[in-house]
C-alpha cells in the first residue's frame, strides 16, 4: 500500500478544503494517509475553530459556489476522512506553545511531534504541505 503524507500548517477555509480533498481522494484510492497538523493548521481539527474557518479576503463569492455545489462543510470532511482511515497527528509542540489540550480537538487524533510524522512520512510516495 502506498502512502501519502500531508503537512497542514495553514488554517483557512481554502487550506482545509485542499487538505481534506487530497486526503480523502488518496484514502479512497486505497492509499495510507496521515496528516500532521501544526501551527494554524491545528484549526482544521479544532472542535470549534473548524466550524468557522476564515474565507480568504476577496473570495467571499466562493461561499455561494460551495453551497450550490453541495460541497460538505469542513467538520463533515473531517469525519469523512476519519471514517476512511486517515490518521490525524496534532503537533505536540504547537499545542504546548498555544496552551491547547487534546480535548479541544476532534476525537481520534494522535498527539505527537515531528518525529512521529517523520516515522510515517519516511517511506511515503507523496508528501504535500498546505
Amino acid at each position: 500500500m502506498s502512502k501519502v503524507a500531508i503537512i497542514a500548517s495553514n488554517g483557512g477555509l481554502f487550506d482545509a478544503y485542499k487538505v481534506f480533498n487530497i486526503a480523502t481522494a488518496a484514502a479512497a484510492s486505497d492509499q495510507e494517509v496521515a496528516i500532521f497538523f501544526t501551527f494554524e493548521g491545528l484549526n482544521l481539527i479544532h472542535k470549534e475553530a473548524n466550524q468557522q474557518l476564515p474565507m480568504p479576503e476577496g473570495k467571499e463569492h466562493f461561499a455561494e459556489g460551495f453551497s450550490k455545489a453541495n460541497v460538505p462543510a469542513i467538520p463533515e470532511l473531517v469525519a469523512m476522512a476519519q471514517e476512511m482511515g486517515v490518521k490525524f497527528i496534532g503537533c505536540q509542540m504547537t499545542m504546548d506553545v498555544m496552551g491547547l489540550e487534546k480535548e479541544a480537538f476532534v476525537d481520534g487524533i494522535e498527539v505527537g511531534g515531528a518525529v512521529t510524522f517523520l516515522e510515517f512520512a519516511k517511506d511515503a510516495e507523496v508528501t504535500l504541505t498546505f
